[in-house]
């Protein structure tokens, strides 16, 4: 089994940035595949005194495994600005594919959704807000999720 590091990934745009670095696309060079990577700077994980979120966050997304649990993957706490999340199409998941780490950042390689985050549909598309039955459709979609980090024993903000 190879070792992966950052030359493992070709690095594409920024998809959003947040409190303790940023989002970025990213291409495997060896297949193709596209994945969304998130680098936790070091120095702002140690400002923040972020080191054990940093390894929970690891680990959590190396036991999660669910549909439904998107937004909690690729959320950065206070001051979040935007990231990729649910798009509202259902069966995409997002997961730990590879983890690494450079000099400088803590990486966090997952699965891609494309679509923006559910603040950004809120906003963003047409009038704000959205109908009864999309709003229905979303809260079951989140408490599904919310059901499988309970039965995984992980409780989330």
């Amino acid at each position: 089994r190879q070792s992966v590091t950052k030359d493992t990934f070709r690095q594409y745009r920024i998809l959003g940035k947040g409190g303790f670095g940023e989002v970025c696309a990213c291409q495997v060079r060896a297949t193709g595949k596209m994945y969304a990577c998130k680098k936790l700077e070091k120095k702002r994980i140690k400002k923040r005194k972020g080191e054990a979120m940093a390894l929970n966050e690891k680990q959590i997304l190396e036991k999660v495994n669910s549909r439904f649990v998107v937004r909690v993957v690729l959320s950065w706490g206070p001051g979040s600005r935007g990231g990729n999340g649910a798009d509202g199409r259902g069966g995409a998941q997002v997961s730990l594919a590879y983890a690494y780490e450079t000099k400088d950042a803590l990486c966090l390689v997952l699965t891609i959704m494309n679509g923006g985050d559910l603040k950004f549909h809120i906003y963003n598309m047409g009038n704000p807000g959205f109908e009864d039955e999309r709003v229905v459709f979303y809260a079951a979609e989140i408490c599904c999720g919310l059901q499988h980090l309970h039965q995984e024993g992980i409780v989330y903000r």
